[in-house]
C-alpha cells in the first residue's frame, strides 16, 4: 500500500504561519484523528487539533482536498498552524504516531505529482529551477518551464509526428492498394519541415547554465589599454589592481555582478602581445586567449581593426585619448559614470539577444541532448525508404517523449528530486 506522507511545506519556523501538508490514502483519516471532523472539501475551517491523549496541539485552519484533482494527485490535507517551533514539532509528532504515516523525503510531494500525471518531468525540472532561482531572469525562465511552456511545445510535436508515423505505417501496410496510396499522398520531408524548423529554433535558445552562471563578458586588448580600470568601473568596486605599469594584469580575474535581473561574469585578462620574454606573462596571454574563445561577449579595448569578430569595440580612457568615434562602438571614461551606464545598456541589449525568448524556459543539457537526437532523426527522413523513415520517426518520438519523462529511470528521478527541499 502507498504510504501517506507529511511534511512542513512552508518556511522554517518561527514564522507567523506554518503549513503542514499530508498526502496519501490516509490523509482524511489523519486529519480526522487530529481535528475530530474536517470541513467540506476545498473549504477552510478552524479546528482544534488534539493529540492522542486529547491534549490541545493548536487551533488551525484545516483544508481537505480529495484526489485526484490535487497538487499530488492524491487525497491532500493542509494544516495552517501558528508558526512556532514547538507547535510544528508537536503536530508532526502526532502525525508520525499514526499508523501508515511517515515524514516525506525531499521532493516526494512533487515526485508523486509526476507519477500521478499532475505534471511532467520538464515541469518538475522547472519547479526545481524555480526553487533555486536567484535572479529575476532565472525566475522567469523557471516559471515558464514549470507552467508547461516547453511541455506544450513538445506535446504538439509529438502529436504531429504521431500523425506522420501513422501515415507511414498505413503506406507500409497498404501501399499496394491504390485507394490508400491516393489517400495518403505521402511526401514526408515537406510534412516534417515545419517541426524541424521549430526544433532548430528551440535549440538556439540559451542553455540554463547561461542564466545560472551568467553571461560571460571578457575585457581584452593590448597592455595598458585600460581594461582593469574599466573592469572596476563596470563592477562599481576596485576588484583589479590598476597601475600605469604595462602588464600589471598577468592572469585572469573574474567577478560576478547582477544587472536588471541577469547575472554577468566579467573577466579581466592579461594584455595581448605577440612577443614576450616573460614566461609568466606568456601563460597569462594563453589564458586570455582561452577566455576569448569561451566569451559570450567581448569588450575589445585595442585597435578597432584588430578586434575579434562580433566584439564591442570600446574606446577606453576617453578623457585622455582621442578616438575615432566612427571606428568604435562606444567611448568610455572611468571618470564619467554616464559613459559606463551607457556601456551597461549596450551590454544588456546584446545579452538580451543572447538570452532570447524565455516563454518556454531555458534548456537543460538533458533537453538539448534529447532534442538534438530527435532533430537528427527527423533530418534523416528523406521519403525514399519508408522502413528507414518509420524507424527515424520512432527515434524522434522516443527522444521527445523522454523530455517529458515518459521513460524516466529511477536514477534520473532520484537525482532530480534530490534537489528539492523537504515538503516540496
Amino acid at each position: 500500500m502507498i504510504d501517506t506522507i507529511f511534511a512542513l511545506s512552508s518556511g522554517r519556523p518561527p514564522a507567523a504561519i506554518a503549513v503542514v501538508r499530508v498526502s496519501g490514502p490516509n490523509a482524511r483519516v489523519a486529519g480526522e484523528a487530529l481535528a475530530g471532523s474536517l470541513p467540506p472539501p476545498r473549504i477552510a475551517g478552524l479546528r482544534r487539533l488534539r493529540d492522542v491523549d486529547g491534549g490541545t496541539l493548536d487551533q488551525a485552519l484545516t483544508l481537505f482536498f480529495p484526489g485526484p484533482a490535487t497538487a499530488t494527485g492524491e487525497d491532500l490535507l493542509e494544516l495552517h498552524l501558528h508558526g512556532g517551533r514547538a507547535v510544528v514539532a508537536a503536530v508532526e509528532a502526532a502525525l508520525a504516531s499514526q499508523v501508515g504515516l511517515r515524514l516525506a523525503e525531499p521532493g516526494e510531494f512533487t515526485r508523486r505529482a509526476l507519477i500521478n500525471g499532475r505534471l511532467d518531468l520538464a515541469q518538475a525540472e522547472g519547479l526545481a529551477d524555480l526553487l533555486e532561482a536567484e535572479t529575476d531572469m532565472q525566475r522567469r525562465a523557471a516559471l515558464a518551464m514549470a507552467e508547461g511552456g516547453m511541455s506544450r511545445t513538445i506535446t504538439d510535436w509529438l502529436d504531429r509526428l504521431s500523425m506522420a508515423a501513422a501515415r507511414v505505417e498505413a503506406e507500409l501496410d497498404f501501399g499496394d492498394e491504390d485507394e490508400v496510396t491516393q489517400a495518403t499522398g505521402l511526401d514526408l520531408p515537406p510534412l516534417l519541415a515545419p517541426v524541424i524548423l521549430e526544433m532548430v529554433a528551440m535549440l538556439a535558445r540559451p542553455p540554463i547554465e547561461r542564466l545560472r552562471d551568467g553571461v560571460m563578458v571578457v575585457l581584452a586588448g593590448p597592455r595598458n589599454a585600460g581594461k582593469s580600470s574599466l573592469f572596476n568601473a563596470l563592477l562599481g568596486r576596485p576588484a583589479a589592481i590598476v597601475t600605469d605599469i604595462a602588464g600589471t594584469t598577468r592572469d585572469v580575474l573574474e567577478a560576478g555582478v547582477i544587472r536588471a535581473g541577469l547575472p554577468y561574469r566579467l573577466v579581466d585578462t592579461a594584455g595581448l602581445t605577440n612577443q614576450t620574454a616573460d614566461p609568466i606573462e606568456a601563460i597569462g596571454i594563453t589564458r586570455a586567449k582561452a577566455q576569448l574563445d569561451a566569451a559570450d561577449l567581448i569588450l575589445w579595448l585595442g585597435e578597432p581593426d584588430a578586434a575579434p569578430a562580433n566584439a564591442l569595440k570600446i574606446g577606453a580612457r576617453g578623457d585622455e585619448l582621442e578616438h575615432d568615434r566612427v571606428s568604435v562602438d562606444h567611448v568610455t571614461s572611468v571618470h564619467d559614470q554616464a559613459s559606463i551606464d551607457v556601456l551597461w545598456a549596450i551590454i544588456s541589449q546584446r545579452s538580451q539577444q543572447l538570452i532570447g525568448d524565455l516563454t518556454c524556459g531555458a534548456l537543460h543539457a538533458r533537453h538539448r541532448s534529447l532534442l538534438s537526437e530527435a532533430l537528427s532523426a527527423l533530418q534523416a527522413v528523406d521519403g525514399h525508404d519508408l522502413l528507414l523513415d518509420a524507424e527515424h520517426l520512432r527515434i524522434a518520438n522516443r527522444a521527445l517523449a523522454a523530455i517529458l519523462g515518459r521513460d524516466a529511470t529511477e536514477a534520473m528521478l532520484d537525482a532530480l528530486f534530490g534537489r528539492f527541499c523537504l515538503g516540496k
